[in-house]
């Protein structure tokens, strides 16, 4: 099943009995904000807007097969290499200052410290 119907299904759940705090780690609802264009479950490309963030940690920038690139991602992706932690916590906080022509220019960025964190744990534990 899909990451984002999971996480969609949990939030309705606890909602519903009022336990938000206790379904999900905060690197996970940090994750919310990226669901509706990415997933974190190894392999699952269909239907997603933006690249499989599975392995992102470590992973070569823009390398996704079949994912189609913005050309300032591909141009990035030659200067920088691979995403480390320090890189990858600079575009989640300012993807435009970081990628400037980025496809993700809608989104603004995470600036809290302590929810970019946990969404970084998150992540390298995906």
């Amino acid at each position: 099943m899909r990451f984002a119907i999971t996480a969609a299904a949990l939030l309705v759940s606890a909602v519903a009995d009022g336990s938000a705090q206790e379904v999900r780690d905060p690197g996970e609802r940090a994750f919310l904000q990226c669901y509706s264009c990415h997933s974190v479950q190894a392999g699952e490309t269909k239907g997603l807007q933006g690249p499989n963030l599975s392995g992102i940690v470590g992973r070569p920038i823009a390398a996704q097969p079949g994912f189609k690139y913005s050309p300032a991602m591909r141009a990035f992706a030659k200067e920088q290499g691979f995403w480390s932690p320090a890189l990858l916590d600079r575009f989640i906080a300012e993807p435009e200052h970081v990628v400037p022509g980025t496809a993700m220019s809608g989104y603004p960025g995470l600036a809290d410290n302590h929810a970019r964190k946990a969404l970084m744990e998150f992540l390298k534990s995906h």
